[in-house]
């Protein structure tokens, strides 16, 4: 008996990269895994290739049950076709895997809308449309140990200086994340994210300096090692997938290398508090003298590593 056995799961963005690793490790572990993928370039620009149909030849020649869908996640219609025919077809949904995504790099100053809204549109609102239909499942049929697994990023986690749009879809889809998994968890529904480190072509095309602000090293630092590999970001991804995960909700993940990492949540670090209306004057004495020493205390600490 493996794992995952009698588990259905849909994987969006599961044509390449991690995301196929993702559907690769659950099919494994006997899930049958709705392999969800446009097959566009990393720029979300349709290219004439079916990633998908060949990550699910992969399965099925390996033992496993998948089938192919290629869904764009952020059309509000074809996330709930989804969900549906999922259902029609294995008779359940029990993990729904957020992975789908786009790049359109650009400084803040250099960015248009149309790169903006494109990158907002596949990451938060195609998360948003696959989960509404998913929950709305959940909700009615109350399966225990129901699983939605989003994928967030350092970009959005560190605040990349070059992907606005990226950091920002990125840290919406945790705040996302942490409301399903308040509003959920009284259907059966555990919510969390995860922050993934691998080679794959997005990761390409990070400048190297960015990269290595982060410890990681590019493919050609490091071209031989399977420590990028997105196998190991699938494995905490099949944890959080299986019934043994129930205790874990609202948490954000890291996974990168052999390393599996807990993200704290935000809590306030420092406080002042008035009894009346703040004079001005007061609170900037204030402010400066509570706060400022922390906030260098910690540069401090980020620079020595």
């Amino acid at each position: 008996m493996t794992r995952l056995t009698g588990r259905v799961a849909i994987v969006t963005g599961s044509g390449r990269g991690i995301g196929a690793a993702v559907a690769r490790a659950l099919a494994a572990e006997g899930a049958s895994v709705v392999v969800a993928d446009l097959g566009v370039q990393l720029d979300g620009t349709t290219e004439n290739s079916d990633p998908a149909t060949e990550v699910v030849d992969a399965i099925t020649a390996a033992g496993g049950t998948a089938v192919a869908s290629r869904t764009d996640v952020s059309d509000h219609g074809q996330a709930e076709e989804l969900i549906a025919t999922t259902v029609e077809r294995f008779g359940r949904l029990d993990v729904l895997v957020n992975a789908a995504g786009i790049l359109r790099d650009r400084m803040i100053f250099n960015m248009d809308e149309e790169e903006w809204d494109a990158v907002i549109r596949v990451h938060l609102k195609g998360a948003f449309n696959t989960t509404k239909f998913a929950a709305r499942h959940w909700r009615e049929t109350r399966r225990p140990d129901s699983r939605l697994i989003n994928f967030t990023s350092v970009a959005g986690l560190h605040g990349a200086p070059s992907q606005p749009n990226y950091a920002a879809a990125k840290m919406g889809i945790v705040g996302l994340t942490l409301s399903c998994a308040n509003a959920l968890t009284k259907y059966g529904v555990t919510a969390n994210c995860i922050s993934p480190g691998a080679a794959t072509r997005m990761t390409d095309t990070i400048p190297a300096e960015v990269m290595a602000k982060y410890g990681v090293p590019t493919r050609d630092q490091d071209p031989d090692s399977r420590r990028r590999a997105p196998e190991n970001v699938a494995a905490p991804v099949v944890y959080l997938a299986s019934t043994e995960s129930g205790w874990i909700n609202g948490r954000v993940l890291g996974a990168q290398e052999y390393r599996v990492s807990m993200w704290s949540t935000p809590q306030i670090q420092r406080q002042i508090v008035g009894q009346q209306p703040w004079e001005l004057d007061h609170l900037f004495d204030e402010m400066t003298r509570a706060f400022k020493p922390y906030v260098e205390g910690r540069s401090r600490l980020d620079e020595a590593g």
